[in-house]
């Protein structure tokens, strides 16, 4: 099971910084040991057609609680996936789009920044110009696919267009903030991305934490900003209190495979999975090959299923119930 390293290069403390507490990954070890155990590589094993077996059963099992038991559960989670999935189409817009823009635009010192929102079917990063009265430089405009053989480019010059300047508005305060108040945090070899939203009577900005260097995951040190029509701060919230880098690029033999990875949710953080943890999980679950990540709290086990992008949603309850069933079965 990945967790964070002693010699990070992030600037943080070593191993157990914000990871579940010794009764949390035995826990979660009761399910998911044989995904990624390296001596149960081989299919042949009995042991391992009897763990493969096992978690067969468990799977059923958890299928059952979640369609009968946890409905309520599904109503409180499903916006949070929700505006999880809206970040991460706008930071895949982000991501490709400023590859496509700075090969194409050649004046760098005329950049003055770029944000990206969703638009019908397509999603559209837009660079605007460093001057006084800011204009579009360029938008990059992506289907669902995100590709960047299919992706439009414009760099004709342009104004905003009303929604735009109130993004563009929404994007430089929140960008000020974030150099001037110290209730920022910030790590070396990271960097805070600003995902700025406006929708349903609200602006809202999320401040997203990613690695300058490949092969991590950071979960954490992120921030939820909330803004009034006047581009005032109404609120400021840190969603976790720890910084928690997951190594994924070192190679299968030296750590073993590693399909599945987890951390914990305590206190002010909340109950269940943040919007900022599935749009990073859904940014990197392709480079990493995990194929599930659990977030840990006090009340509820969440499980995020990195190929189907779904979550899963159980009760400590509901846990326990599987877990005293689980114990059964091995006493057979």
């Amino acid at each position: 099971m990945a967790g964070p390293k002693a010699d990070t290069g992030y600037g943080i403390p070593d191993a157990g910084y914000g990871m579940p507490d010794t009764d949390d990954r035995i826990m979660i070890l009761h399910l998911v040991s044989c995904i990624w155990d390296p001596y149960l590589a081989s299919s042949k094993s009995p042991k391992m057609k009897k763990l493969t077996c096992f978690l067969a059963l468990m799977i059923s099992f958890i299928s059952l609680y979640a369609q009968y038991g946890e409905d309520h559960v599904v109503k409180l989670t499903e916006p949070i996936v929700k505006e999880g999935k809206a970040m991460y189409r706008t930071e895949m817009a982000s991501w490709y789009g400023t590859d496509i823009f700075l090969e194409a635009y050649k004046d760098r010192a005329n950049i003055g920044g770029y944000f990206s929102y969703p638009d019908k079917d397509l999603t559209k990063c837009i660079f605007f110009s460093k001057t006084d009265n800011p204009k579009v430089i360029g938008t990059i405009s992506f289907d669902r696919t995100y590709s960047t053989i299919t992706a439009k480019t414009d760099l004709a010059e342009r104004d905003f267009s009303v929604f735009e300047k109130d993004m563009y508005l929404l994007r430089k305060t929140a960008s000020d903030l974030m150099r001037t108040d110290t209730f920022f945090k910030h790590y070396q070899n990271t960097d805070l991305n600003i995902i700025p939203i406006i929708g349903n009577g609200e602006k809202k900005v999320y401040f997203l934490t990613g690695p300058k260097n490949s092969g991590w995951v950071i979960f954490g040190n992120d921030y939820l900003v909330t803004f009034d029509e006047g581009y005032k701060v109404k609120e400021k919230k840190m969603l976790h209190r720890n910084i928690i880098p997951v190594e994924y690029g070192k190679k299968p033999e030296e750590t073993g495979e590693i399909f599945a990875t987890l951390h914990s949710h305590k206190g002010e953080t909340g109950d269940f999975i943040t919007a900022t943890d599935i749009c990073t999980l859904m940014l990197y679950a392709k480079f990493s090959k995990w194929q599930q990540h659990y977030i840990i709290s006090e009340k509820f086990i969440g499980i995020w299923d990195c190929e189907k992008e779904t979550l899963l949603t159980l009760t400590m309850e509901a846990w326990d119930k599987i877990n005293a069933h689980q114990k059964g079965i091995k006493k057979n």
